[in-house]
């Protein structure tokens, strides 16, 4: 009968395949953990690329809702409009491209803007005028009544 009966032999087997199977335990664990951080990696930047496109949608429409690459007064309106003598009310105007705006009769420094008021106090039922003048010297106006009761 012939059998190995040395036990360093034996030993020498086990830790051999208990060094094997660690590094396949190991590289499998490895492998599924670098598998884990590239998918989230990937999925961040899916959603990040999401993100991104609808923030350019919503900056394009907020320019657009601006008055966009266009010259043009987009409001222009008093609150109220209707005072009695002695009360004020807001001229509030809104232009897109302006280079310059004037307000006649003039009461306050006025100024290109998307969104600005002024006050206004006026004795008799009085009309204003807003004129703005792009760049190249084109002018719109707009008109508003303030009525004193």
């Amino acid at each position: 009968m012939l059998t190995d009966a040395n036990p360093e032999h034996d030993s020498g087997m086990g830790i051999r395949v208990y060094i094997a199977v660690s590094a396949v335990v190991f590289l499998l664990a490895l492998s599924y953990v670098g598998w884990v951080f590239w998918s989230r990696a990937n999925e961040n930047k899916v959603i990040e690329e999401r993100v991104a496109a609808q923030r350019r949608a919503q900056d394009e429409a907020t320019v657009e809702s601006m008055g966009g690459d266009r010259f043009e007064i987009l409001a222009f309106y008093a609150n109220p409009p209707a005072i009695s003598r002695g009360d004020s009310a807001d001229l509030c105007y809104s232009v897109s491209n302006a280079k310059s705006v004037t307000l006649e009769p003039q009461t306050s420094k006025v100024w290109p803007s998307y969104e600005h008021c002024v006050s206004v106090s006026p004795h008799k039922t009085t009309t204003y005028m807003l004129t703005a003048t792009d760049a190249a010297g084109h002018t719109k106006s707009a008109a508003i009544t303030v009525e004193v009761q």
